[in-house]
């Protein structure tokens, strides 16, 4: 892991050393960027990679109002994602170093437990921000009050501050958790899981921001990184203390809801939305993308997600019922039932423990005594 001395250094640039050192190049790497503000030669370029790029003044009809400052995509926002990337790298080294190790120490985990008690820390951690932030924005953008500004004047290619900043921040954060995987040594039957999600972030949120339909995206991914900070956070509770398992049964209950809401709003957008709005066709320049087939693809992107994901659900609450029906079986054999005594049987010839008693009729002396 980055920050952390060990005893006995590996061979430079060997695999171990560039897993236990990683954090500590990124590091130099961001420094580098971060000094060529400097110099005036390199200041230019270094812009490129720390602030958010293609500022575009908008002048408002009334002449009171200040000039608003509102941001597009393009080229250069592959620099500034690469500079967060580096970012993400270093806070996933620190979180880990100084709190999840900790943690791992007390609790004595397997090596699965330990993995995945790694994995929901980390993400629990990057959900609570973005739910945080996510929300933060559509209180300003008045969403509850207004849900048709969802489509209303598309192609949406101006954003303010918070929004493009946000799609970098996540898409530098899903492209960061390709190379974790490396870094964190994590366990060949764990990588294609994970990769599949970190794809299907990387490809959803990425596809959101090129084609104009931030404000959908939005909308979307608050809701899912709630559902998924619970269930990431009740995961934590339950390696802490296997007893605290009601936080599955309250994600189990949101994870649907959320499917629905994503369903729902994902075909009143493509579905009935964009089809009305003034702007018609496919325009590179103007960002319009607002056409048949485009509208399809990316619903029908989001509807076969949506299974996939229900079906994953569907499995993963199987297996915990078959468990759980395990468990209980097991301990059903384990107490055993409470045995009843039993009257003990006279022996052959009325003697009972051996002893002959005088006043059995069936015993030697009394047959003796009648036959007399």
């Amino acid at each position: 892991m980055g920050f952390r001395k060990k005893n006995k250094s590996p061979p430079v640039l060997s695999h171990e050393f560039v897993i236990q050192n990683h954090a500590d190049m990124v590091s130099c790497l961001a420094m580098i960027i971060l000094l060529g503000l400097m110099f005036e030669v390199t200041a230019k370029f270094a812009i490129m990679f720390i602030t958010v790029q293609y500022n575009v003044t908008q002048v408002l009809a009334d002449e009171k109002s200040e000039p608003v400052n509102l941001y597009q995509y393009g080229p250069k926002d592959v620099a500034t994602v690469f500079f967060y990337l580096l970012i993400a790298v270093i806070l996933h080294a620190l979180i880990q170093e100084y709190i999840l190790d900790k943690m791992n120490r007390r609790l004595h985990l397997s090596k699965t437990k330990h993995s995945k008690f790694n994995e929901s820390g980390q993400l629990a951690a990057f959900y609570l921000f973005s739910f945080i932030w996510g929300c933060s924005i559509l209180t300003a953008e008045d969403f509850a009050t207004n849900p048709t500004f969802l489509w209303e004047g598309y192609p949406h290619t101006h954003m303010v501050f918070q929004v493009k900043f946000f799609y970098i921040c996540q898409i530098a954060y899903w492209l960061h958790a390709l190379p974790e995987l490396y870094f964190q040594k994590v366990r060949k039957e764990d990588i294609p899981r994970q990769l599949y999600y970190i794809c299907l972030y990387v490809v959803h949120i990425t596809g959101a921001y090129v084609l104009n339909l931030h404000r959908l995206g939005l909308v979307l991914l608050v809701p899912h990184y709630l559902v998924e900070l619970l269930f990431h956070a009740s995961r934590l509770f339950y390696f802490s203390d296997e007893n605290k398992q009601k936080g599955f049964t309250l994600w189990a209950l949101l994870f649907v809801i959320a499917r629905l809401l994503t369903l729902t709003l994902s075909v009143l957008t493509f579905g009935f939305g964009l089809p009305r709005t003034e702007k018609q066709g496919f325009s590179l320049a103007e960002g319009n993308f607002n056409v048949l087939t485009i509208r399809m693809t990316c619903l029908a992107a989001i509807c076969l997600t949506q299974a996939w994901m229900m079906w994953k659900f569907i499995n993963f609450q199987l297996k915990k019922w078959r468990e759980h029906s395990q468990n209980q079986a097991s301990k059903k054999k384990t107490v055993s039932p409470k045995s009843k005594p039993h009257k003990r049987e006279p022996t052959r010839g009325g003697a009972a423990n051996g002893v002959v008693k005088p006043d059995d009729k069936t015993s030697p002396r009394a047959r003796k005594a009648k036959a007399s």
